[in-house]
């Protein structure tokens, strides 16, 4: 069910960057969209985020910065080794100048470029460009 929920909240940015919005709102909320979004911001992808009431129900407000052309969530588990992080990031991303594979590990949610540095495998989560 997690894995749903990031996805939805993907799309709804995609979508809100397509339309133009500077802004988005995402409900239902999970610590692993909000880790998502955490990689997402380090990388310049989006401005900013903020969690409201996250002990209840909760939702995040994304500032947009035009920059995402399309960000999607794994809804089935794919398990990947580290020395397989580059062919796999190969055959997702369309080139090698931008995009992020996010990958969560025993370290906590890393993108690939991370994960390879230190050499942990882990789920494959989504990716984003």
């Amino acid at each position: 069910m997690g894995r749903r929920i990031l996805n939805d909240a993907l799309r709804a940015i995609v979508n809100a960057e397509r339309r133009g919005k500077s802004m988005v709102e995402l409900k239902p909320i999970s610590t692993v969209m909000a880790s998502f979004l955490k990689v997402m911001k380090d990388h310049g992808y989006i401005k900013d985020y903020q969690v409201h009431n996250p002990q209840r129900v909760g939702r995040i407000t994304v500032d947009l910065q035009g920059r995402i052309k399309d960000c999607k969530a794994l809804t089935y588990r794919q398990d990947i080794k580290a020395k397989d992080i580059e062919a796999y990031r190969l055959r997702t991303l369309p080139t090698l100048q931008w995009g992020y594979v996010v990958i969560t590990t025993p370290e906590g949610i890393l993108d690939h470029e991370e994960a390879m540095k230190r050499n942990v495998g882990g789920q494959v989560l989504g990716f984003f460009h």
